[in-house]
This record gives structure tokens, sequence and C-alpha cells, in this order.
């Protein structure tokens, strides 16, 4: 299939939504495109270049393909979107000329698990794993934290509906922890409907290993590199092990506050172009 490519300095995991401000001309034409259309483009990690601007970049072969969930747009036409990731491409062919925007031929990806026995049971030891990595994200005395602003599409249930449908919340990852867990336990999230009257919802948590683990991908606070690593597992399998260890590193880390390194603000600020 051909798809649009968008290159950002960021990683798309299937299951989380991200909030783009498009303001390049030819990426706003890439945005019409896709919603005159109703069809999704395709989200590339880059390996070097810039997001904006001229000059040549490279990225990364295998991608997301991002649907568009809401999109509004400002008087001098730029686009403000937010967009779910939901399966993973593999590029074949980049289609020079086709457009303004980049086009590629590429390859939807099949999701393997490997050995399913040992996924479930990886799935279960990175939840209760990553249960303990949230908990050491809340500061202790005396310390502060920046909110870890996560958006995932999850699934509900209203109490009196079992046919809700799924739809895009927030995580809500920052330094109390997870107020909406997309993951690890069914919690209940109070909804306002009108003035005095709320309606509960429990927030269920997805008991395939393969949405488990592009999930916990998605919200762990990893460099865009290793997220990439992730999202190219080969297997399910392969992921989940990929994703404890980091886990593993991520909570050696937060238990005697250390970090390898402070990433550079510049290079991760905004995802937009």
């Amino acid at each position: 299939m051909e798809l649009p490519l968008f290159p950002l300095n960021s990683v798309l995991s299937p299951g989380i939504a991200l909030p783009l401000r498009i303001f390049e001309e030819r990426y706003r034409a890439m945005v019409r495109h896709c919603l005159e259309t109703t069809s999704p483009f395709g989200v590339v990690l880059i390996r070097e270049g810039r997001e904006s601007g001229v000059g040549a970049i490279s990225f990364s072969g295998i991608g997301t393909i991002a649907e568009i969930r809401d999109a509004g747009r400002d008087d001098d036409g730029r686009y403000d979107l937010l967009v779910v990731g939901t399966r993973r491409f593999e590029i074949q062919t980049v289609l020079n000329g086709k457009s303004p925007y980049l086009v590629a031929e590429v390859d939807v990806l099949d999701e393997t698990i490997g050995d399913d026995q040992a996924a479930q049971r990886l799935a279960m030891r990175a939840t209760r794993r990553f249960v303990t990595y949230l908990e050491l994200l809340q500061p202790r005395s005396g310390e502060t934290a920046d909110e870890i602003d996560v958006r995932v599409e999850i699934e509900t249930e209203d109490d009196d509906d079992e046919d809700a449908k799924p739809e895009v919340d927030e995580a809500g990852v920052g330094p109390s922890g997870v107020s909406r867990p997309a993951s690890g336990a069914t919690a209940d999230v109070a909804d306002d409907i009108e003035p005095g009257v709320a309606r509960r919802r429990r927030v269920t948590i997805p008991d395939d290993p393969t949405v488990l683990s592009h999930l916990l991908a998605g919200i762990l606070q990893i460099e865009a590199p290793r997220r990439q690593a992730l999202l190219e597992a080969a297997t399910t399998e392969d992921r989940l092990r990929a994703l404890i260890a980091l886990i593993d590193r991520e909570t050696f880390l937060l238990r005697r506050r250390l970090r390898f390194f402070r990433p550079d603000p510049h290079v991760i600020g905004a995802r937009r172009s």
C-alpha cells in the first residue's frame, strides 16, 4: 500500500495517542489529503536530520500507521491533530516526486507472538514490574517532578452499558503515578455527564500480550532509539523480554535517583512539523 510519511524525532507506538501541530505547507497538504480521503499516514523516527525545514534526512524503515482521531484548523491554515497509532509497517520503496510530502510503498506487518505461554507469563511479569516503576516515579520528600503527558486509546465500560466503545483518554502518568490506568489493573473512573451526575467507567486492561507490549513500550519513559528497538521487535515475546530489561534498568536508576544522561531538549523537545 502507498502511505504518506511524517518523520518525527519521536516514536509512535500502536495504541498510543499523539497530539501534533502541523505548520509546514508540505505537511498541511498531507493532512488535507488524509482528511479528504479519510486515510492514515505513517510516523517514522528520524535517524539524522531535522523535523522541519529543508535538508536531507534519514529515517527508520519501520514505523506506525497513524489514524486521525481529531483535527482542528486555525485561520492561518495550521492544523492541530490528535492521532492514534494502529499497526506497524515496513517501508519497501520511497516514491520520490509523488507529492510535495514523502510517500512510500509499505507492507503492513503482522504481529507474531512467539511462544504463546511464554508471552502470557512475560506479560504478567512486565505488568507487575511496570507498577513498581510507576510507584518509583513519585517524587520523594523535597523532590519535584515534571508531569508525564501520555495519551492512550483504552477500552472502557459503563457500569450500565456493556457495549461502550474504545476512546482516546489520558493515561495521566505523572509524579503521583497513574490517575487513569491504561494497563495493569481494572479501575473505576468517574465522568461527569451533567452537573451533579457522574457515570462510573471501568478502564479495562488489555489481556492480549501484543497490545500490552506496545502500550507499555509507548508509556515507558525511554529514549527514542530504545523505543524504536521495541517497535521493531520480531515477536511479542521478544518485545516483552526487552521491555522487562528496560523496566528493570529504569527501576534501578529510579531507586538510586540516577540518570545515565540528560537528553538534549533541542533534540527531543517539540513533536511538530
